[in-house]
């Protein structure tokens, strides 16, 4: 029951960095999903793949782990590069882009 601990990224349809900020510890799924026959449905035995748990840094939740004897591996977060643009350089003269429109 190998447990993972990360910060999770934004997602697609986030333009801030809102729910980015904590860290997380969640369970590997320890068996496959089945599909059920009739529905269609994916159902695992697995309990452990329902925990979420949120911490406010890395630390607490490596702490947790090691306190309560669970397995787990950090993943670090990658940072974007931070690109600092002005509403200017869209009419500067020495463009590297010709306009498109």
């Amino acid at each position: 029951m190998l447990a993972r601990i990360y910060r999770p990224a934004k997602t697609a349809m986030q333009s801030g960095k809102a729910r980015t900020h904590d860290w997380r510890l969640e369970f590997e799924p320890a068996s496959a999903r089945t599909i059920d026959p009739l529905m269609g449905w994916t159902s695992s035995t697995d309990m452990n793949g329902q925990v979420r748990l949120s911490f406010e840094t890395s630390g607490e939740a490596v702490a947790y782990a090691e306190r309560h004897g669970i397995p787990f591996r950090l993943q670090e977060p990658q940072e974007p590069p931070v690109i600092i643009k002005t509403y200017a350089d869209n009419f500067a003269t020495a463009r590297k882009q010709p306009w498109t429109h």
